[in-house]
């Protein structure tokens, strides 16, 4: 079967033979990089389900999750970016909310997974962001006509078969080597915690430790995940040097944080402003990162004048985001990963383990206060 195209548009690309019989494309044609997301997001979100018993969604960009939760509760600044007011969310609609709320500006024409079959009040909110595509397991009557019409019909809409089992044995061919590996099958449970350093894990943060693992399964290595309360915050993904991991994942938590704070979540925008924009400006504010021109822009949008949290503020509210879990796809080679998560809230972290310098590990977790649990088990993924 053909595709659209490769990796770049001047590139053919096609499914060989029969082998994706168990995808089936509803509607649009995708390209190499639809489907590496739409498989790899599946995966995703069909491992949280199966480990957690909760309803999970994934936003996915070039092959890595912006982000990814379980079902769960919708804070003031979700409602508020996604004009939900103070309306009830179905499970699946949440989760996804959720999942694109944690970088919603590298979620901007994301390929959505998500575990349960896609209803109407999630294709509605579909209708309010600019996606391109979706892989579920089935889809109710009269959505998948709702959500071709997006992007002007050319919406991408994959039906996977959920008792799909996949071979034993993956390949790939690179610069013409043939190089084959055992598929990764090991399950992920808490029961690979263990506790090296601080009290025993409560069921929640053992839910975060299991999601965290499952997202770092997924992403491109090195990575490094932050997760609070069944949802990501931080992903650092497909960097060279881990603690570059760590403090990316950082970064992006401090964000999602900061847009919390009311002086940046109640910006007086123009009540007609599509959700994207409206979540880009918080997004700017939060992370400190308006040029002038900018600013000017936004002065002429606001209403009426609007009072930033300055420096001392930010400082000050940053300091109170707490209760992060950190997960790490490999070994942790050095304790600055620790000095570096101790500053964005990270109480619980969890690495496979077996670096020369472990004890600094440990003793970096103790110095700050910090859980370590340690799982035997490395998660790359290229």
């Amino acid at each position: 079967m053909d595709l659209r195209y490769g990796m770049n548009p001047r590139q053919r690309a096609r499914i060989a033979g029969d082998s994706a019989a168990h995808v089936r494309v509803l509607h649009g044609s995708g390209s190499m990089i639809n489907y590496l997301d739409a498989l790899n997001a599946w995966q995703l979100v069909a491992e949280a389900r199966r480990a957690t018993g909760a309803v999970a969604a994934a936003s996915f960009k070039h092959v890595s999750p912006a982000g990814a939760a379980l079902n769960g509760v919708l804070d003031d600044t979700v409602r508020t970016v996604w004009g939900l007011g103070s309306a009830s969310l179905g499970s699946l609609a949440a989760a996804y909310v959720r999942a694109r709320d944690a970088d919603p500006r590298s979620s901007y024409g994301d390929m959505i997974a998500v575990s349960e079959p896609v209803d109407e009040e999630l294709a509605d909110l579909l209708a309010t962001v600019v996606s391109d595509g979706i892989i579920a397991p089935g889809y109710a009557p009269g959505v998948v006509a709702k959500l071709g019409r997006k992007k002007a019909g050319r919406y991408l809409v994959f039906e996977m078969d959920p008792d799909y089992c996949p071979p034993a044995v993956e390949m790939r061919t690179v610069f013409g080597v043939a190089l084959e590996q055992d598929r990764d099958r090991e399950p992920i449970t808490a029961d690979l915690l263990r506790s090296v350093q601080g009290p025993a894990l409560t069921d929640a943060a053992s839910t975060d430790a299991v999601l965290g693992m499952i997202v770092a399964r997924y992403t491109q290595s090195n990575s490094v995940v932050f997760v609070r309360d069944g949802m990501t915050v931080g992903v650092g993904a497909g960097q060279q040097s881990r603690v570059d991991c760590t403090q990316l994942a950082g970064n992006k938590a401090r964000t999602w944080w900061l847009r919390r704070h009311p002086g940046i979540r109640d910006l007086p925008l123009p009540s007609g402003l599509p959700p994207q924009q409206r979540v880009n400006w918080q997004i700017a504010l939060a992370s400190d990162t308006l040029t002038a021109t900018q600013r000017d822009e936004l002065a002429g949008l606001l209403p009426r004048p609007h009072t930033l949290p300055d420096n001392r503020e930010r400082a000050r509210w940053s300091r109170e985001l707490t209760g992060i879990t950190l997960v790490s796809d490999g070994y942790l080679p050095f304790r600055d990963n620790i000095d570096v998560a101790a500053e964005y809230g990270v109480t619980l972290v969890v690495e496979p383990g077996g670096a020369l310098r472990g004890d600094t590990i440990a003793d970096a977790c103790r110095e700050h206060r910090i859980a370590l649990a340690r799982t035997d088990l490395r998660l790359f993924h290229h």
